[in-house]
């Protein structure tokens, strides 16, 4: 499938990638490029960069990292790639993600084509209305941060299989983080900002997906928050103990212990 690079390559898919890119404006990386300045700098390195690609010797630039508070206390770290890394993981997310989406459940819905949180929401309040009135809330610790990459990139091999396109998506996942002006390497995690970030989230967890529809369970899954809902409440707590096991077992993912709860529908709080 070696076609696959040259497919993500396409001027066609790099302008719909770079159109993206500059229409949701945001800051630049640590190359100090522009939304304003991308197209002129992309007129005069894209050869370059694009035959660096295509003989694997293409180096992403390390994400600076920024700390988002968040509202309940604690910080979100966010890594925004330079201008031109979120161009070409864009490009990279544009061509995957047709091949990825017949792959994902039904019961996902976050970062998703023609799928929003309020599809979400709908769905969970069928589950209670069924007699589902036990929720499992499971919290997973920091997820973007600590995806274990040698696991994530099996299953976007097992995916795609294309030696190249892996190798790519691979330095972007080692690329580092400039942090308070000093680099870090990155050895776990996927850059939260990144704009291939949100996909491979998906493909990582839509092994658990597939797990809870194997044991029947009425769940629903935005991005890293899944929700599980049951019938009683000696059963949630089966559920809770199980699937935590599976999920730091099979994924090598931490759940947080202090915010995964057993809870009724009125105590949630779900997307906002």
């Amino acid at each position: 499938m070696a076609e696959l690079l040259e497919h993500i390559l396409s001027s066609g898919n790099m302008l719909v990638a770079l159109n993206k890119v500059k229409a949701n404006k945001g800051a630049g990386g640590v190359d100090g490029i522009s939304t304003k300045e991308i197209d002129q700098y992309l007129k005069d390195n894209w050869v370059e960069i694009k035959d660096k690609i295509r003989q694997r010797k293409y180096k992403p630039k390390p994400v600076r990292r920024v700390e988002i508070p968040k509202p309940n206390g604690g910080v979100r770290n966010l890594g925004i790639p330079t201008i031109v890394d979120r161009v070409i993981e864009q490009a990279i997310a544009q061509v995957l993600t047709p091949i990825a989406e017949p792959h994902f459940s039904d019961n996902s819905y976050g970062f998703r084509p023609n799928r929003r949180a309020q599809q979400a929401i709908v769905k969970l309040l069928e589950y209670f209305n069924y007699g589902n009135i036990y929720v499992v809330d499971i919290d997973l610790e920091k997820f973007f941060d600590n995806v274990p990459q040698d696991k994530l990139m099996t299953l976007v091999h097992n995916l795609i299989n294309d030696p190249d396109t892996e190798s790519l998506i691979r330095k972007y996942l080692n690329a580092g983080v400039m942090v308070k002006g000093k680099y870090e390497e990155t050895t776990k995690g996927t850059p939260q900002g990144g704009n291939l970030s949100p996909l491979l989230s998906n493909i990582m967890l839509n092994e658990l997906d597939k797990e809870l529809e194997a044991r029947g369970l009425k769940f629903v899954r935005y991005a890293d928050d899944c929700i599980i809902t049951v019938r009683s409440k000696a059963s949630a707590n089966r559920v809770m103990a199980s699937v935590t096991k599976w999920i730091e077992k099979k994924l090598r993912l931490k759940v947080n212990a202090t915010k995964s709860k057993v809870t009724k529908p009125r105590e949630l709080k779900y997307l906002g």
